[in-house]
């Protein structure tokens, strides 16, 4: 049987799993067959004397299976890889994170188990006090970031946004480095400065340079600020300092995916990223969807990998497909509108690099990596101009004008913008997705100081 037919035969056994917790399959983005994980606070528990008021859940529909409380309940008691459900009376993610596949796994089954229309499991549905308990509306708590995330690395992941890149600042014959085919380039990001969808982040300011490329340097706010699509991967167990991650299993260190808008200065990065990469450009803000998408859920929407030409060196050989088919979709909704306006439609599957690969390559020096440790993709570029993935390329450095809605045009963000990246892999009848990553541009500390 071909890969497709497997594919195809995959998807239409998912597509015939039902909850009994009602939602509308085809346009939910957290079906019974995503299951993601999030972190969230309950104002409901807030010093009502029973415990930390953040709690670990699941998406479901528009509900939250609370996992926490499902824990107190004695869900998980008997479970081994779980310790019992202690995994799930955290505040973080971090520890399922670093307990591995057999507790992804196990915890996977459990809760699909307890939310089956027909499933043999009736523990949660057939008992009402419970499920009022344990089932809470998305809208009515606050999400928080998902893990305690110690180190963050950005990778350049995408072909054709690197080339683009190339292009407008070295030329079509220098677009690439002689370096990009070879290796997963990256750079290390601020962990500190990574938030939550919703959270909005100030225009950063630094120093500037004319347009001639040349000093004297100047203070201000930086003109040319940009969003850029792109996923991150969540670390699972890290591994010693000296020990390089085998790139046979790298799978085994990923435990999930998440959106990623890794907000980038232009002007302050043109200046500073001689001789040592991105700094203050970059360190101001990351928005992350609070939603961690399992590579379990994500599985039967691998397709291969894109041609990688030079054959990658062994460490970085992958020998199954690992690229992802998964849609994006960039908006920007200007200050006092309520409609969005598309700008990106792209593609998971443009990233000439897998996250295994990322892995693997971070690790090869003998890094030690840690659970909840964020890894970006990069910008997500396609081939054609309503896939790339920052306004950099669809202004074209400035040179082109990108319409909104409502008579509203753009080279790059203006105060008040709100960015929302969304994304979904599309199955037979439902749909894995991740959510909103969402963050609105304030004025900097120049147009608006803080007080005090």
């Amino acid at each position: 049987m071909s890969e497709e037919i497997k594919t195809a035969v995959n998807l239409a056994a998912l597509g015939a799993m039902k909850s009994w917790v009602e939602y509308d399959p085809a346009t939910t983005d957290f079906p019974i067959q995503n299951l993601p994980y999030g972190v969230f606070e309950r104002s409901d528990l807030a010093g009502s004397g029973s415990g930390s008021a953040i709690h670990i859940g699941v998406a479901i529909g528009a509900m939250i299976l609370d996992l926490t409380v499902l824990a107190e309940l004695g869900f998980f008691a008997s479970t081994q890889h779980l310790q019992g459900g202690a995994l799930f009376q955290q505040t973080s993610l971090n520890a399922f994170m670093a307990a591995g596949r057999q507790a992804w796994t196990e915890a996977r089954s459990i809760i699909q188990g307890l939310l089956l229309l027909d499933g043999e499991d009736k523990r949660l549905s057939s008992n009402e006090e419970v499920k009022a308990k344990a089932l809470v509306a998305q809208s009515s708590v606050k999400m928080l970031l998902p893990a305690h995330i110690g180190d963050y690395t950005d990778f350049y992941a995408s072909k054709n946004h690197a080339f683009n890149v190339g292009v407008m600042f070295r030329g079509r014959e220098n677009a690439l480095q002689p370096n990009w085919t070879w290796l997963p380039v990256g750079y290390h990001g601020r962990a500190s400065s990574v938030v939550v969808s919703g959270t909005d982040l100030r225009r950063p300011c630094g120093q500037l340079v004319g347009p001639t490329g040349q000093p004297p340097a100047t203070y201000g706010e930086s003109k040319t600020l940009d969003f850029e699509l792109e996923l991150g991967f969540f670390v699972g167990p890290g591994n010693k300092l000296g020990e390089p991650i085998n790139i046979k299993n790298a799978s085994e260190h990923l435990f999930g995916v998440v959106l990623l808008n890794d907000w980038s200065a232009r002007d302050i990065q043109r200046w500073e990223y001689v001789p040592l990469g991105p700094f203050g450009a970059k360190n101001f803000g990351t928005t992350i969807s609070p939603w961690v998408v399992t590579f379990d859920a994500l599985a039967p929407f691998a397709i291969p990998n894109q041609v990688q030409d030079p054959a990658p060196l062994e460490y970085l050989a992958e020998d199954k497909p690992l690229a992802y088919n998964i849609n994006l979709q960039v908006s920007i909704t200007p200050e006092g509108e309520t409609e969005e306006s598309v700008v990106c439609t792209s593609n998971a599957k443009y990233l000439y690099w897998t996250a295994n690969q990322m892995l693997a390559h971070h690790t090869v020096t003998g890094c030690n990596l840690q659970p909840g440790d964020l890894l970006g993709s990069g910008t997500i570029s396609g081939e054609q101009e309503h896939e790339f993935g920052s306004m950099l390329e669809l202004s074209w450095k400035g040179e082109k004008t990108v319409q909104l809605k409502n008579g509203h045009t753009r080279k790059m963000l203006q105060d008040g913008d709100r960015v929302t990246i969304t994304g979904f892999a599309q199955g037979d009848g439902f749909r894995v997705g991740f959510g909103g990553c969402t963050g609105k541009i304030l004025p900097s500390i120049l147009k608006a100081p803080i007080k005090g």
